[in-house]
């Protein structure tokens, strides 16, 4: 597996996988509002890695270098589980240093189980009612 930086030629994938991933575990979020670019304007300002093999694009991990955030960490719904996820965050936090933080949607059980296995800690639940998120942090 290769991580590497994405130039605009991966977005067409990175865009399919954002997508599908959303629609597929985003129970709690309405999947015909979700769109293909969205990809563009969820990342827009960010350095985008991206998780290869033979050629074919596994995940994405979108960072916010200025604040050590991890904005977005998405596989693809083929490749969950083959430590992809791993991959991309031990190589966002190599770009970005120590501390890291990421906020992650309350009701996605499933990646809040992965960040706290990885050694994230939760530090805030915020969020409107029905729209909460926990902060995490990586030090």
């Amino acid at each position: 597996m290769i991580i590497r930086e994405a130039s605009k030629t991966d977005y067409p994938q990175l865009r399919q996988i954002y997508l599908e991933s959303r629609r597929k575990s985003f129970h709690w979020a309405k999947s015909e509002e979700m769109a293909l670019d969205d990809f563009d304007r969820d990342t827009v300002e960010e350095y985008v890695l991206l998780a290869e093999e033979n050629s074919r694009i596994l995940g994405f991990a979108s960072l916010y270098l200025p604040d050590n955030f991890i904005h977005n960490l998405f596989v693809h719904p083929d490749f969950n589980g083959k430590g992809v996820g791993t991959q991309l965050v031990k190589n966002a936090i190599e770009k970005m240093g120590k501390p890291v933080r990421l906020k992650c949607v309350s009701e996605n059980h499933k990646a809040l189980m992965f960040y706290e296995k990885s050694g994230w800690k939760k530090v805030v639940e915020e969020g409107n009612p029905g729209e909460e998120y926990w902060v995490l942090v990586y030090e």
